[in-house]
């Protein structure tokens, strides 16, 4: 088994993960592991280049805030986090956006793709895609 992406910017990814979906901050461990693991099995076939770049950007999230707030991202109250994040979703620069939506879908994917968030929402795939709702 490969090394796990995450696992050097785990508090980070769960600061990130928190911010975007405010529910997630109720998870315990057991559920920030089911988390993680759909998020790092998507990973796994991803470039070694982008898993790299992943870390990058989760680690220049951490240390951004300092510059406004004189904080680290993981030491904001959510309030914060969510406006710096807000600067990022809609930066001037093409590729700093490009890698918010990137990290956004990850989260979303880690927490909605678990079947007790799916649950939560009333969500069940269906093999018939729309068919099914015809």
């Amino acid at each position: 088994m490969p090394p796990a992406v995450l696992a050097p910017v785990r508090s980070i990814f769960r600061a990130f993960v928190s911010t975007i979906v405010p529910e997630a901050a109720a998870c315990d461990e057991s559920q920030w592991a089911e988390v993680e693991a759909l998020v790092e099995e998507v990973l796994r076939e991803r470039p070694a280049a982008l898993q790299r770049q992943l870390r990058i950007a989760l680690r220049f999230l951490q240390w951004l805030p300092v510059l406004r707030f004189g904080h680290r991202f993981t030491a904001l109250e959510p309030t914060r986090r969510a406006r710096c994040l807000t600067r990022l979703e809609n930066h001037s620069l093409q590729s700093v956006r490009l890698g918010f939506w990137g990290l956004r879908t990850l989260a979303l994917l880690g927490y909605y793709g678990r079947p007790a968030a799916a649950r939560a929402i009333g969500w069940r795939a269906e093999p018939r895609g729309w068919e099914a709702v015809r």
